[in-house]
């Protein structure tokens, strides 16, 4: 027990280190960056293992980088393209700021110097596919195959060492499919989407890029900023946009793939949401159940169709002796014959099966009333009419019903009639 509190404490003290070291203020590592003391900095390096979070960034997926909150990842995509890619490096450069950027295999391969600076200068590089298709998501495989192989095959030529590439793979425009992710995820390699752009590829003004970067990093507290490095707008954003991440108190985060001599940062799952829930938010999703293990599995005979036969034989260890012996009795009723069911041809209910047949029904009526004795010929026919009609009413309620409707509608009101009396 004793041996097992000092283990538990020596670990402790060492997460406690570890955290001190990768969260202290960018002040401190701005320090170090020559000839800019007031620099923004990198605050931490964080070390992922692609493996175990193959998918981030909430534009499109569940998890995210394990950020706190103010911390910012910088990602660039498309280059290199040395008109603006070396303008965006010195940027960096100059604010000691490191970054990820994600390569086109054909700009790699037009321009290997690109790359070679950005490695000589420490950021992360990965991969954007050979040509930047927006059709990845529609692609059979054997393209994607050829893509996601152009761009590692070109953008690790270009380096001195090509173990200096990150496995981290962003989809042209986003346009993702869950064949191309399984791909990708197969060959080890981190999916990256983003937690917010800044339209940097549309034709909008520098001013508008910075806005849309501050305005959505604001409403989310930290994530992943997606530019590019091959457009002069944002070229003309970036020291904007880095000067008021230092004024709102942003820290700038470096990442890096995990490697056998640099293993991935401790992180907990519930790091990886943006938003991870805590005590005191409620949560309108319950946690899955777990599959339970059963101990016994055995289970209760259930009855076939030839249990459910009338006949005993199919059931003599299912059914109680009473209900048994009952089977053996065949219940049966006697079926109708047609003459039950026979209507005279002529008969007062076939007239009243008809409306027009109402009066044939009314003048058999009367004429069976008639013989009856004591009553005069007026009565007799007075009678008939009565009797037929308490006929009709029984038998026909929907003609009953459609009687009273009409009984019931309203009387136009005479006004001119009216007005005239009280006159």
């Amino acid at each position: 027990m004793i041996g097992s509190g000092v283990v538990f404490r020596t670990r402790s003290w060492t997460v406690l280190l570890l955290g001190l070291l990768t969260t202290a203020s960018p002040a401190a590592f701005a320090a170090d960056c020559p000839g800019h003391p007031d620099a923004l900095g990198t605050s931490r390096t964080l070390v992922v293992d692609p493996r175990e979070h193959p998918r981030i960034g909430t534009m499109q997926y569940r998890e995210t980088l394990p950020l706190k909150d103010h911390e910012v990842v910088l990602t660039f995509d498309d280059g290199p393209l040395p008109k603006y890619s070396n303008q965006v490096l010195q940027i960096l450069a100059d604010e000691c700021i490191k970054a990820t950027f994600f390569e086109i295999g054909e700009q790699a391969k037009a321009n290997p110097e690109g790359v070679r600076k950005l490695i000589a200068a420490g950021h992360t590089v990965g991969t954007h596919s050979m040509t930047h298709p927006l059709t990845m998501n529609r692609m059979p495989i054997e393209k994607v195959e050829a893509e996601v192989n152009g761009g590692i095959q070109w953008t690790s030529a270009a380096m001195t060492d090509p173990s200096k590439l990150a496995p981290f793979f962003r989809i042209p425009g986003l346009m993702r499919a869950d064949a191309v992710e399984d791909y990708l995820i197969s060959r080890g390699i981190q999916v990256w989407s983003a937690d917010f752009p800044a339209d940097d590829w549309r034709h909008v003004s520098p001013d508008r890029v910075y806005q849309l970067a501050i305005q959505r990093l604001e409403a989310k507290g930290k994530g992943i900023l997606l530019l590019h490095d091959i457009q002069a707008r944002t070229v003309a954003a970036l020291p904007k946009i880095i000067r008021d991440l230092k004024a709102r108190g942003y820290h700038i985060v470096h990442v890096v793939p995990a490697t056998a001599d640099q293993p991935a940062t401790p992180t907990t799952p519930v790091e990886w949401l943006l938003h991870p829930p805590t005590e005191t938010t409620p949560i309108a999703r319950w946690p899955q159940l777990p599959n339970f293990v059963f101990a016994q599995t055995a289970t209760l005979p259930a009855p076939g169709l030839a249990d459910l036969n009338a006949e005993t034989s199919h059931q003599p260890q299912l059914l109680p002796r009473r209900t048994m012996a009952q089977a053996d009795i065949a219940a049966t009723l006697p079926a109708p014959s047609r003459d039950l069911f026979a209507i005279p041809e002529g008969s007062v209910d076939v007239l009243l099966s008809t409306t027009l047949s109402r009066r044939a029904a009314t003048r058999l009526a009367m004429e069976a009333e008639a013989p009856r004795a004591g009553k005069g010929k007026a009565g007799s026919i007075k009678a008939g009419k009565m009797t037929a009609q308490r006929t009709a009413r029984a038998t026909h309620p929907a003609s009953k019903h459609a009687a009273q409707v009409k009984s019931t509608a309203p009387r136009p009101t005479h006004l001119a009639t009216r007005v005239k009396k009280r006159a």
